[in-house]
């Protein structure tokens, strides 16, 4: 199962708030961040929190959160 970022947000709070949402429409979703207890922010936090879905749902969960599927520029590269 391979798995592509859906999008990068800047807090824990609105990745949670996107996952949910998927959940609701039967997509499974990933959050991706470091969030140990600590007052100094991880790379990971500086990067962003990601969201992760099946590459296989993608189209699907970009419809689910009302958005427009990215131009091949806007995506990631992916590793293969």
């Amino acid at each position: 199962m391979k798995l592509s970022r859906l999008a990068t947000y800047s807090t824990l709070t609105e990745a949670t708030l996107v996952k949910a949402k998927l959940e609701t429409f039967g997509i499974d979703a990933i959050v991706e961040a470091d969030v140990a207890s600590s007052s100094i922010p991880t790379f990971d936090q500086i990067e962003g929190v990601k969201v992760l879905v099946r590459e296989a749902d993608l189209g699907a969960a970009y419809e689910a959160l009302g958005r427009m599927l990215p131009s091949a520029e806007d995506q990631p590269p992916s590793s293969q």
